[in-house]
C-alpha cells in the first residue's frame, strides 16, 4: 500500500498493518484502541504478559497514559528523543491494563523521521512491535512481513529493506536510569 492516507483512516479505526519506523519494520496499531493491541498480542503470538511498546508524536502523548513527567524524567527524555531509544516508563493507570500488562509500566519512543512524526500526528500513538512471530527475526521487507502475517493484516506500507538493531531501551526508575537493551543507539550506564 502507498496510500498512507488510507493507513492512517485503517488504524484510526482499530485496524492493524505492518509499516516501517525508525528502526525496523513494525506490526502497528492504536495504542489507544483495546482491540487492536489484543490482535497483535494474536497476531505476533506474543507473550500476554510482555507490554508492547508504543510511538508517540509528542512527550505530551505521555499524558493519555497517565504518566507524570517531572523534571528528572524530562531531563533524561529530552537527552534521547526523539531519536532510537525505547523508554520505560511508570504506567499506573488501570485503564491501561491491556498496554502494560499489570506491570504498570510501559515503553515509549519518540522518533526522529519528519515522515513518522508526522505519520504519528495524525494515527496517535501506536502499539509498534517488530514485525515478526515473538522470538524470531523481525521482517526486513514487505515481503518476508506477507510470508509471516498474510492477508490477516489490514496494510503493507513498504519502504524497501530494513535492517539493523531494535531501539536501544533504558528504564527510568526511582534508584536512576538503567539500561536493559543496546540496540541501534550504544548507551553507557
Amino acid at each position: 500500500m502507498d496510500n498512507i492516507k488510507e493507513a492512517v483512516q485503517i488504524l484510526q479505526n482499530g485496524g492493524v498493518g505492518v509499516g516501517p519506523t525508525d528502526t525496523l519494520y513494525g506490526l502497528l496499531g492504536s495504542a489507544l484502541s483495546k482491540k487492536a493491541v489484543e490482535r497483535i498480542y494474536q497476531l505476533k503470538k506474543r507473550d500476554l504478559s510482555k507490554p508492547l511498546i508504543v510511538l508517540i508524536a509528542d512527550i505530551k502523548d505521555l499524558e493519555v497514559f497517565g504518566i507524570e513527567v517531572g523534571t528528572r524524567t524530562t531531563n533524561v527524555l529530552n537527552r534521547f528523543w526523539p531519536g532510537q531509544v525505547s523508554i520505560i516508563l511508570p504506567c499506573p493507570k488501570a485503564e491501561m491494563s491491556y498496554l502494560h500488562r499489570g506491570t504498570g509500566t510501559l515503553a515509549f519512543r519518540l522518533p526522529k523521521p519528519k515522515w513518522l512524526m508526522d505519520f504519528l500526528q495524525e494515527t496517535g500513538p501506536l502499539a509498534a512491535p517488530s514485525a515478526n512471530l515473538e522470538g524470531e527475526k523481525p521482517a526486513e521487507t514487505i515481503g518476508q512481513a506477507k510470508k509471516i502475517f498474510g492477508n490477516k493484516i489490514d496494510f503493507y506500507i513498504d519502504k524497501g529493506k530494513l535492517t539493523g538493531l531494535p531501539s536501544a531501551l533504558i528504564k527510568i526508575a526511582k534508584q536512576g536510569t538503567m539500561v536493559l537493551r543496546q540496540g541501534v543507539v550504544k548507551i553507557n550506564n
